[in-house]
């Protein structure tokens, strides 16, 4: 199994979920964050003076996969949150050693 991590830009993660739906990917687990990367920040005007927006809002998407199905999802994840702009995110795939259902204690795919 592996566990894929995608930091996109917020207003791309309904697309991202329905790219991975049509692979038969049934969860997700989405956490609001902010950070920067090459992107750097930007400066922002607000009632006349000027501040410096150092981390940017950015949307982290969680997916736990079968290894079978990791190399399709990721390439669904860059085809759905790719604008071609600076700052479009990054994806890291990581083992997942276990995973357990807590209601039925179903483990590894199954629990998927």
């Amino acid at each position: 199994m592996k566990l894929i991590t995608a930091i996109i830009k917020p207003f791309k993660a309904d697309d991202v979920r329905e790219a991975i739906s049509e692979l038969g990917v049934s969860g997700m687990t989405m956490t609001e964050v902010k950070g920067f990367g090459r992107q750097k920040g930007h400066t922002e005007l607000y009632r006349g003076a000027e501040y410096v927006i150092d981390f940017l809002p950015k949307a982290k998407l969680e997916i736990a996969v079968s290894d079978e199905l990791a190399e399709q999802v990721v390439e669904a994840i860059c085809k759905a949150a790719g604008t071609g702009q600076i700052g479009d995110g990054k994806i890291f795939v990581t083992n997942l050693e276990q995973s357990i259902r807590i209601r039925t204690g179903e483990t590894g795919n199954d629990a998927l």
